[in-house]
C-alpha cells in the first residue's frame, strides 16, 4: 500500500466524528430554517424633547427612563386595546431601545406578518408619548414621534446562512467532543491478558570490587594455645567420628598424662 493512501486512512479514522458531524449539523440548520414560522420586525422612532434651551442632558436622561417604561403595563394597556392583544401578549412582542448620546427612544415591534409588527409598533410608540405627555409640566420634556415603523421587505428569522451556520458550528463542537472521548477512551484502555509484556533490558553492572587483602588473610597476631586454635584448620569428620566411638576408659586415659605431668611440676618446686 501507498504512502499516501495510508495516511489518508489514518486521517480518516482519526477525524471521521468531525467530518461527519459538520454536515449533519449544517443540515439540521437548514431544516429548521425551512420548517421555522417567519418572524418580522419593524421599529418606530420617538424623540424627546426639552422644553428649555440648554437641557439636552435633561432630555437625555428622560429618554433613558422612558425607554424603561416602554414595556410596562401602563404603556400597554392603551396600544393593547387598539391591536387587540393582551398585556402579556403585547410586552413580549415590543421592547424598547435607547441610546446613552442621543435623547430618542427606538420602540421594535414583532409579528409573523410584516404589517401586523408596524402596526404593533406605531400603537406602542402612540401610547408611550401620551403617557409621557401628560406630565411633561413636571418634567420639562415633551414626546414627540420622530419616525413611524415602516413594513420590512424580509422576516428577521429565520435566516437560512445563519442557521447553517450555526448547525455547522454546532456538528464540529460535538465531533471534537466525540473525537476527544475516543482517544482518552484508547489510553485508558487495559493491556489484554493474553498478551505478553515486553521482557525488561538486564541493567548493566560493572565489575566487582576486588576483596580486600586484610578480609582473606587470618588474623595471625594471636598467640599462645587460643592462636594456634583459631589457625587451626577444622578436623575431618571422619576422625571426629573416630574420637566420638572410643570408650569412656580410652578418653580417661588419654586424660591422664596431663595430670602427672602437672604432679611433677609441684613435686620439683
Amino acid at each position: 500500500m501507498t504512502t499516501p493512501r495510508r495516511s489518508a486512512r489514518r486521517l480518516v479514522r482519526r477525524w471521521w466524528p468531525v467530518a461527519l458531524a459538520v454536515p449533519l449539523g449544517a443540515a439540521a440548520g437548514a431544516g429548521y430554517a425551512v420548517v421555522a414560522h417567519p418572524s418580522y420586525s419593524a421599529s418606530a422612532y420617538v424623540l424627546v424633547v426639552p422644553q428649555n434651551a440648554g437641557e439636552a442632558a435633561t432630555a437625555t436622561n428622560f429618554a433613558q427612563a422612558y425607554g424603561r417604561l416602554a414595556g410596562q403595563p401602563q404603556v400597554l394597556a392603551a396600544a393593547a386595546a387598539e391591536t387587540g392583544h393582551t398585556l402579556t401578549d403585547l410586552g413580549n412582542l415590543v421592547h424598547g431601545t435607547t441610546s446613552p448620546d442621543a435623547p430618542m427612544i427606538e420602540i421594535t415591534g414583532t409579528g409573523t406578518r410584516a404589517q401586523e409588527a408596524a402596526q404593533t409598533a406605531d400603537a406602542v410608540a402612540r401610547s408611550l408619548v401620551s403617557f409621557a405627555n401628560t406630565s411633561s409640566r413636571d418634567t420639562s420634556v415633551r414626546l414627540v414621534t420622530l419616525a413611524p415603523a415602516a413594513a420590512p421587505d424580509k422576516p428577521t428569522t429565520p435566516s437560512g446562512s445563519l442557521d447553517v451556520a450555526v448547525g455547522g458550528a454546532a456538528g464540529l463542537l460535538l465531533g471534537a467532543l466525540v473525537m476527544m472521548t475516543r482517544r482518552r477512551g484508547d489510553a485508558e484502555a487495559p493491556v489484554a491478558p493474553g498478551v505478553p509484556e515486553a521482557p525488561e533490558a538486564p541493567e548493566a553492572t560493572g565489575p566487582s570490587a576486588p576483596r580486600p587483602r586484610t578480609e582473606e588473610a587470618p588474623a595471625r597476631t594471636a598467640a599462645g594455645p587460643a592462636g594456634k586454635a583459631a589457625g587451626k584448620p577444622a578436623e575431618k569428620p571422619g576422625r571426629a567420628e573416630k574420637t566420638a566411638d572410643k570408650p569412656a576408659g580410652a578418653a580417661g586415659a588419654e586424660a591422664e598424662p596431663p595430670a602427672k605431668e602437672k604432679a611433677a611440676t609441684g613435686s620439683a618446686r
